[in-house]
């Protein structure tokens, strides 16, 4: 199993019949880490001065904030029709549970506190 993002929503037309559809772009949800680039300091006293003080300067522009790391899982490309049998409506940043197994591939809401 794996944690899944709804990344991007787009509408496309299917090229050769010019029917609209959609493009579902979901990308690994993977817990959050510290990999900035003082990740590697203590976590004494002068570690926060310092975290403090590149802080304020990715705040200014001066030094680049990281992005965060988008790892691409699937990418569906739907028409109408199929996003309708599909019976899931998706929306920007909705989580998911990717179980593939035997062949198959299904999408599952997570459930919380079970």
């Amino acid at each position: 199993m794996v944690m899944v993002r709804v990344h991007r929503i787009s509408s496309v037309s299917d090229p050769e019949t010019g029917q609209a559809g959609k493009q579902i772009e979901l990308v690994e949800s993977r817990g959050r880490t510290d990999k900035g680039p003082m990740s590697g300091v203590g976590g004494g006293e002068e570690a926060k001065l310092i975290k403090g003080i590149v802080s304020q300067f990715q705040s200014f522009g001066v030094f680049p904030q990281m992005k965060e790391l988008v790892l691409p899982k699937v990418t569906l490309f739907l028409s109408e029709a199929e996003y309708d049998l599909l019976a899931v409506r998706f929306e920007v940043n909705d989580t998911f549970e990717l179980i593939m197994k035997d062949g198959a591939f299904m999408l599952k809401r997570p459930t919380e506190g079970v």
